[in-house]
């Protein structure tokens, strides 16, 4: 399975979107500020993913959410 995620960072509330195939490793990396982006805003929590067959489909809705319309609605049905 991929995943598709949503982090909210504890210290801005920014929120961070991704994918991978471990969310509990993909989160503590985060966490640890192994993510070039992440490192300044940890520490994050999950507030939001979906699983999907592929990793194909799972790229996909990550740039859908990453998109105009998909932050949108992102921000309308998922948080």
């Amino acid at each position: 399975m991929y995943y598709v995620y949503i982090l909210k960072s504890e210290k801005d509330g920014s929120l961070y979107k991704g994918s991978t195939s471990d969310i509990k490793k993909r989160l503590a990396e985060h966490n640890l500020g192994n993510s070039k982006y992440s490192s300044s805003k940890k520490p994050f929590r999950l507030i939001w993913y979906c699983a999907f067959p592929t990793k194909k489909q799972a790229l996909e809705f990550e740039i859908y959410i990453k998109s105009g319309s998909g932050f949108a609605f992102a921000n309308k049905h998922l948080i």
